[in-house]
């Protein structure tokens, strides 16, 4: 997309605080993977794969949560609500939920993931596979939903959902 989406201008902050404030009020706290200093007021750890992509992003969150069930969230993600993700968490078992959109293909930086997932995906990790939905252990279930999330992957997708 050529810019920072988590910086996108979003309701009168940003694309990730907006985001990160559904999860807040689903979950009751969020912590961010990325920069430390770069999200004023949320709570970031740096993460331990660096370039790694979205599987890092996510092995990042388990290896520092605490919590059993987390909810892992891209970023670009402006219609998720916090009705959508509690249902979710309401929802989920096994080692976790991935929604399966309306496209048919599923969406796991919209999903829950138990911590004892962790295992599986950073086994799959150290061969080498970097792409989610080909790390996932045999007990993650897909869920289809009917909206709830869109991701924004180019600069028209952007222009879809204006300031």
């Amino acid at each position: 997309m050529g810019t920072d989406k988590a910086l996108l201008p979003y309701r009168g902050g940003t694309l990730v605080a907006a985001v990160a404030r559904e999860v807040e009020a689903a979950a009751g706290s969020v912590v961010l993977v990325g920069r430390p200093d770069g999200f004023e007021g949320f709570h970031a750890i740096p993460d331990l794969y660096p370039g790694e992509g979205p599987l890092g992003g996510i092995l990042t969150a388990l290896h520092h949560t605490s919590a059993e069930w987390n909810l892992i969230l891209a970023c670009d993600m402006p219609r998720v609500s916090a009705e959508f993700l509690r249902e979710l968490l309401a929802r989920a078992d096994g080692d976790g939920l991935v929604p399966v959109g309306p496209s048919g293909r599923p969406e796991p930086l919209c999903a829950v993931y138990h911590r004892r997932a962790l295992a599986g995906l950073e086994a799959a990790f150290a061969r080498g596979v970097r792409k989610v939905t080909a790390a996932f252990t045999e007990d993650m279930r897909l869920s289809p939903v009917v909206s709830g999330f869109q991701n924004v992957n180019t600069p028209e997708d952007w222009a879809a959902y204006g300031e």
